[in-house]
């Protein structure tokens, strides 16, 4: 059904919220979601929406995604489309397939540039802003009438370009007047300005709904992290409160519960917003908690790790939902879906609505819905003439050797890092410092740590009142005659301490862990919980990453001349060298590893 029409047929004293889900990375973390947004409809949202990553990198998990959630589970849902790295013919395709799959409502945005570009440039002439998708689907014979259309807006002004609000408010009537019918907003933590916002878009004479974006803060990275990515300037009171309690994961939790509740209130009491939208981030204990909160749920319920019956409003047509599993996944054109039929959330992943809300770690587990937020350098989009420059353009190894060391110690960046080291990096710093000299350029490490208290402000996370511990790994660079050094030196000295994984640009992995073995490296005990464990190294998450770290080095050198030494260099390193990730079992020993790679 089109969300305009739901909007305007919506008749409850409570206002409608709906939820936005992303496309994990693993297969795990998809058919986990699937479980995750079951569980999540028995709180009756509207709809549901799905991103769509740039250029439609994710386009078939996103199609796949949507399809499930409104041919199986009966959720309207809304789909995002952007213009970016959308060549001629790639609109029309995605607008079929999601029409085929009976979606009807789509959520049209510019996009952000593609990782690499410091500015956002159109592939194709014909879609250069959401206006000119907008303007497209509505002038289409064949979308024109199926679709249901929002667009963004921006309360506190556009991220990527400063104009005046003036330009803002045309540009959104303009979306308007070209067919969109409702409007959902960039997250916000200032609800003061929003209310303004709103009133001033009012009297400028746009009345289609206006739904406002809201994500409840997660976690301290997670919350500087999108704050910044997305421009949303940060009230002073609310920065000073999470500042103040960032090094407790779990009252981070709270306090962002407690500042959407208040935000929506205020909200709800000054404006006319019909609905709220929220960013889930893949993760649902604090949207419920949210709504519990707000008494929107007509009968809070916990929501437990087995799949609960289907809400009241679906339960008439519960006849022709169809389980996607195995069997039937190829009939639905889902063949790669894995399926949802085991039950989600015993064991070790603890309570299914809650084992992954502390996803502490480079890594995270590669099971969660929620893996795949960023990438685990958190830094994809860190590329740009300005950190070319800073990194030195490099036409040596030893200049690259030179680039790293010098980011270890602190005096700059590096093209897998854009923040400085961690305080936690700094307890194994001369360690990473000799295995760069080495020309092993790490890009990733953890120390071992046994017992530490989970409020340490270097190396804890989770509820206070915890213990949390860590096992050594290292990722880095290096080559293949290296890389053959320390397979020989694991199998004969390593005995069984020592595992590795290694990686090439070419799709090649050598390990010596076990088929099917996974290694847990973070995990905490903390009262009235089960063990947790938040970061776990296996090859699906390895691989996922892997790809990461290689292109990388691909974009690098993409800005420079095809001739250019720095080129020529950057595609070596991208074709000839390997990513190493080794992990030490004996936490009890923080040296270990250090002991074994170094001595002997």
């Amino acid at each position: 059904m089109k969300l305009i029409d739901k909007i305007s047929s919506y008749n409850s004293l409570r206002p409608f919220y709906t939820f936005e889900f992303f496309p994990p990375r693993t297969d795990q973390g998809f058919e986990n979601l699937l479980a995750r947004i079951m569980r999540m409809s028995n709180l009756n949202p509207l709809a549901i929406s799905v991103t769509w990553g740039a250029g439609g990198n994710t386009k078939e998990s996103s199609l796949n995604l949507a399809e499930i959630n409104q041919r199986n589970y009966h959720l309207d849902t809304i789909l995002h489309l952007t213009c970016t790295n959308m060549e001629k013919g790639s609109v029309d395709e995605a607008l079929r397939a999601a029409k085929e799959r009976g979606i009807q409502n789509i959520l049209a945005l510019r996009g952000d540039p593609p990782r690499g570009k410091e500015e956002w440039i159109p592939i194709d002439p014909r879609f250069q802003h959401a206006l000119d998708l907008v303007k497209y689907i509505r002038a289409h014979p064949e979308f024109s009438s199926h679709f249901c259309l929002g667009v963004a807006a921006y309360p506190e002004g556009h991220p990527d370009h400063l104009v005046d609000e003036e330009a803002e408010m045309r540009v959104l009537m303009e979306k308007v007047d070209a067919g969109a019918d409702f409007i959902i907003t960039q997250l916000f933590y200032d609800e003061n300005q929003f209310i303004s916002w709103i009133k001033k878009v009012r009297n400028y004479g746009i009345s289609v709904p206006i739904i406002p974006g809201v994500m409840p803060i997660q976690t301290y990275q997670s919350f500087v992290r999108l704050t910044k990515l997305t421009g949303s300037k940060v009230p002073d009171e609310v920065m000073s409160r999470v500042d103040a309690i960032k090094h407790d994961d779990q009252l981070v939790k709270d306090y962002g519960v407690e500042l959407a509740v208040k935000m929506i209130r205020r909200i709800m009491a000054e404006t006319d917003a019909p609905g709220y939208h929220f960013c889930t981030l893949n993760l649902e204990k604090s949207i419920q908690r949210v709504l519990e909160t707000l008494q929107w749920i007509d009968h809070p319920q916990v929501l437990s790790n087995k799949l609960i019956e289907e809400p009241p409003f679906r339960q008439a047509a519960a006849a022709t939902i169809t389980p996607v599993t195995a069997t039937n996944a190829a009939t639905l054109g889902l063949a790669n879906i894995p399926s949802t039929e085991t039950e989600v959330g015993s064991g070790e992943l603890n309570k299914a609505d809650s084992w992954d809300d502390f996803p502490n770690g480079r890594w995270g587990d590669f099971k969660s819905p929620a893996y795949g937020m960023q990438g685990p350098w958190g830094n994809s989009d860190s590329i740009n003439t300005s950190t070319i420059s800073e990194w030195g353009n490099p036409r040596s190894l030893e200049d690259l050797t030179a680039m790293f060391l010098k980011y270890l110690h602190s005096q700059g960046s590096s093209p897998f890092s854009s923040s400085p080291i961690l305080d936690e990096t700094k307890l194994i710093l001369p360690h990473l410092q000799r295995l760069t000299k080495r020309g092993w350029w790490t890009i990733g490490s953890q120390p071992a740590v046994d017992g530490a208290s989970s409020s340490d402000p270097v190396v804890g996370w989770g509820p206070q009142n915890g213990y949390v511990f860590q096992k050594c790994f290292v990722e880095f660079f290096c080559t293949e005659h290296d890389l053959q050094s320390i397979e020989l030196k694991i199998q004969e000295k390593g005995n069984g301490w020592v595992h590795y994984y290694a990686a090439d640009s070419k799709g090649e992995c050598r390990s010596n862990v076990p088929e099917d073995g996974r290694n847990a490296v973070t995990w905490g005990v903390f009262p009235g919980q089960e063990l947790i464990q938040t970061t776990i190294i296996e090859q699906q998450s390895f691989l996922a990453w892997k790809e990461e770290a290689f292109s990388i080095w691909a974009d690098w050198a993409s800005f420079y001349r095809p001739d250019s030494e720095e080129r020529q260099l950057l595609e070596t390193i991208y074709s000839d060298c390997w990513l190493v990730n080794m992990i030490h079992h004996d936490y009890k020993r923080p040296d270990m590893l250090w002991t074994f790679i170094f001595d002997g």
